[in-house]
């Protein structure tokens, strides 16, 4: 259905998603499978929850979610996946990583891509940062090394904060 719209990206795995309806990493993986064989380009998103984060676990969370949603991704279709970063504590809460928060967790992505697949793959798939990117923070969330772009949400609703967004990059 997504397709016969003109659609060519689907987000998979979004926090609202796992958290409303509880969908697992067995089922997002079984999405990501649908989304590949149907000639669509996923945004796997991956994050932590603030209790999670605070007993720091959230490493081992996004890890694990990584590990278990691409279980059925092969090479050449993690190639044709984006990733995005959500901490979910910074969603709508007015709270946002700092640059160095979330460039640790990018690059801890791009490590856990590495195990999976090689170095060379990891370095090749774009990691977006999903936490309330705003103008005021744009410019410095994107400067970090392993932060490729924003999975942009509430301010893509206001064309002054989008285009601001936009020109950060």
């Amino acid at each position: 259905m997504i397709k016969s719209l003109g659609a060519q990206y689907v987000i998979i795995g979004h926090s609202e998603r796992r958290q409303i309806f509880g969908e697992t990493d067995d089922v997002i993986a079984m999405k990501l499978a649908q989304a590949h064989k149907n000639a669509l380009f996923p945004i796997l998103c991956c994050g932590e929850t603030l209790e999670q984060r605070e007993s720091n676990k959230h490493f081992e969370i996004v890890k694990d979610q990584l590990e278990k949603s691409l279980a059925k991704t092969d090479s050449f279709n993690i190639l044709r996946t984006v990733i995005a970063y959500e901490p979910v504590w910074a969603i709508g809460t007015g709270k946002t990583a700092s640059p160095e928060q979330a460039q640790e967790m990018h690059s801890f992505i791009r490590s856990i891509l590495a195990e999976i697949y090689d170095k060379n793959i990891a370095d090749q798939i774009s990691i977006l940062y999903g936490g309330s990117v705003k103008p005021a923070n744009a410019a410095e969330l994107f400067s970090q090394d392993d932060i490729d772009g924003g999975l942009i949400g509430g301010a893509s609703l206001k064309k002054e904060d989008f285009i601001d967004i936009y020109k950060a990059i």
